[in-house]
């Protein structure tokens, strides 16, 4: 367990719904993100994916403290981050940074490009390098592949997939240990997404970097994770080795994602089996009661409802699935 950089346990985040305009009660919540335990090693990369509205950018900003956990916690090499305040948080924010979804919302129009990469360094002074902060952003725009003369240049004359490492270069500034990728190629066009997947695996050799990468397109996070965990409703129904999650997945909800993933010889399109759910996401803030899933799966059971499933190793499976009927499916066996 020494290569162990971050793990979470029981991470909850509820949202309150409240009610009245002078004297406002609450009356529900949200339950974004509802019992997660997670573990990720030293330069591994471990693949989130999930249907929109699952939890998963919640998660992300819960890992790097842009919004603070209703419970559980987060520990970075051990030590529950989630009860650090002021100058000890500050130090770990060096430790895990975070890459956003939007190249094109995330860096300040204002700013050039030396200020954006250059700020963590006006936070953490005593992070810049010796050789001082205007060759070390030079360096890291060359680290990312783009031209270190541009330094002075805006976001607005970088192109998409430019902007994107722009994003890279400012969460690498303070040499962090762990990276959040928050979907960081579903902005892009699908040539500049290979660029960028092929950078973020060349860096993760050459700095030993861990990744939590997530993304809604099953494809690449099958080819850059090395572990994979599937969210429904706040939750993590199956987690395991990307081979097992993708060869031979054992719960429902993990087995219609595969079905729907394109398949790009039209010759092996009508021999895969297509798993069509019915029904709509339930709402986070009434999830059903037992398995969130029972009200979308074609094995439930009435003891579903009543029930929840545990997330761990079935009879018949190698890694662990929430669900009472988990059993392999080589859905993608064709694929």
């Amino acid at each position: 367990m020494s290569d162990l950089v971050l793990e979470t346990r029981g991470l909850v985040k509820h949202f309150p719904i409240t009610r009245g305009i002078v004297f406002r009660s609450k009356v529900g919540a949200v339950r974004a993100v509802d019992g997660v335990d997670l573990q990720l090693r030293r330069g591994e990369t471990l693949g989130i994916v999930g249907e929109s509205g699952c939890g998963k950018s919640t998660l992300a900003k819960l890992l790097v403290g842009l919004e603070k956990p209703t419970h559980g916690e987060i520990r970075v090499h051990g030590d529950d981050v989630t009860r650090l305040s002021g100058t000890a948080w500050r130090r770990t924010r060096r430790t895990i940074q975070m890459v956003m979804q939007d190249p094109y919302t995330s860096l300040n129009p204002r700013m050039t490009v030396g200020d954006i990469i250059g700020e963590p360094y006006d936070i953490h002074p005593d992070a810049v390098p010796h050789t001082g902060q205007v060759r070390a952003v030079q360096e890291l725009l060359d680290l990312v592949g783009l031209n270190p003369d541009h330094i002075n240049r805006y976001p607005h004359q970088f192109s998409g997939g430019q902007r994107q490492r722009i994003g890279i270069a400012r969460a690498l500034a303070l040499r962090p240990e762990i990276i959040v990728c928050d979907e960081p190629v579903s902005a892009l066009d699908v040539s500049i997404q290979a660029q960028v997947i092929n950078l973020l695996e060349g860096l993760q050799r050459q700095l030993g970097l861990a990744y939590i990468f997530i993304a809604h397109d099953l494809s690449v996070v099958r080819h850059i994770s090395d572990r994979v965990a599937v969210m429904y409703l706040g939750k993590i129904v199956e987690t395991g080795h990307q081979a097992a999650i993708y060869e031979q997945p054992t719960h429902p909800y993990t087995q219609a994602l595969l079905s729907a993933v394109p398949v790009p010889d039209p010759r092996l399109r009508g021999r895969r089996e297509q798993i069509v759910l019915t029904g709509e996401v339930p709402s986070p803030a009434d999830p059903p009661s037992g398995c969130r899933f029972r009200t979308r799966c074609w094995k439930a059971q009435p003891g579903c409802a009543e029930h929840e499933p545990l997330l761990e190793i079935r009879q018949r499976s190698s890694h662990p699935s929430a669900c009472h009927f988990a059993e392999p499916h080589n859905v993608m066996r064709r694929f």
